[in-house]
């Protein structure tokens, strides 16, 4: 059903192969678009994305705790768990 693809990536230029297995594994993901990238520029673009977390003390609880922006003096922030709590209400 499914065929090997020759593809470019449109990072570094070499050519990487779309194997049938990928392909059948993006299909039962319900993924539409080929890769653009080879499996090397894939893992490093994705270790560069990592966000950066920040230190941060809990409004409710006191506990320290790591939050993905940065926190503004005055403002409420809150641990996983407050949060979540805070959503349930």
């Amino acid at each position: 059903m499914y065929e090997d693809q020759n593809l470019v990536c449109e990072d570094c230029g070499k050519e990487f192969v779309f194997s049938a297995g990928e392909q059948e594994f993006y299909a039962q993901k319900g993924l539409v678009n080929v890769p653009k990238r080879c499996p090397d520029c894939r893992k490093a673009r994705k270790h560069k994305s990592k966000r950066k977390l920040y230190d941060a003390t809990c409004s409710a609880c006191g506990a320290a705790t790591k939050v993905p922006f940065k926190p503004i003096e005055g403002k409420e922030v809150f641990c996983k768990e407050c949060f979540a709590k805070r959503s349930e209400e």
